[in-house]
């Protein structure tokens, strides 16, 4: 007789019947602990179960192995297998193009979430008409020659740059007497030379000191040296 699904018994029956491969107690008690069922109860149980048939075991040494009795389930023959396998395969492609029809649809999904909503939009605009209208004004005033720099911050850069540009001059020039006296006699290429140490030239990275120099008020430029 079977037992009652919701006693021990039943609970480990059901369970060994579903896993349908081989348990030992210890397997069977891990996993029914949401039951909260104690091994002894468990191990009882199975017992039980293989002492009246519904269950089989076997002996290995010490230990006891537990499996469904096979004669319950309906063993499919060849053809039965071949067709299972064939279903299988089509499931299996099925599930292919159900990933990427899926995997579509959360591309757009991220392509949508990306997009701007309606309020996003007036915010957007308001600010970027608030941002045109300030640089018309700007440019209203330069083309009126209000000068919008007061002098005292332009006479500062101004005196900034001209010191930048003294210093370059000068360290320029040192560096041109150094080099000539160390490379005056030297036999090998001074082109190669100066790659060897990393040296670069201002016209080797794009800047010319000439340039930066006409930059600067008339009052404040420096003629060219030789």
């Amino acid at each position: 007789m079977a037992p009652k699904s919701d006693s021990v018994e039943g609970v480990v029956l059901k369970f060994v019947n579903e896993q349908n491969k081989p348990l030992n107690s210890q397997n069977v008690a891990d996993a029914l602990q949401k039951y909260n069922l104690k091994k002894t109860a468990v191990q009882k149980a199975l017992d039980t179960l293989s002492d009246s048939g519904q269950i089989s075991f076997k002996e290995y040494g010490k230990q006891k192995i537990y499996l469904a009795r096979q004669d319950q389930f309906n063993i499919p023959n060849s053809e039965e297998l071949d067709q299972m396998k064939k279903e299988n395969s089509k499931l299996q492609e099925e599930l292919v193009d159900q990933k990427k029809a899926m995997a579509e649809v959360q591309a757009e999904i991220r392509a949508l979430q990306t997009n701007l909503t309606l309020e996003q939009i007036g915010e957007k605009e308001a600010k970027l008409k608030t941002e045109v209208r300030e640089l018309e004004e700007k440019l209203s005033k330069l083309r009126q020659g209000t000068t919008l720099v007061n002098p005292e911050d332009r006479k500062a850069v101004e005196d900034t740059c001209s010191e930048k540009i003294s210093q370059w001059r000068k360290r320029k020039r040192i560096f041109k007497d150094l080099w000539d006296m160390i490379t005056e006699n030297m036999p090998r290429d001074l082109k190669d030379f100066k790659e060897e140490l990393g040296i670069e030239y201002d016209d080797d990275v794009g800047v010319n000191l000439q340039s930066c120099s006409e930059l600067m008020p008339a009052g404040r430029k420096r003629k060219r040296g030789p």
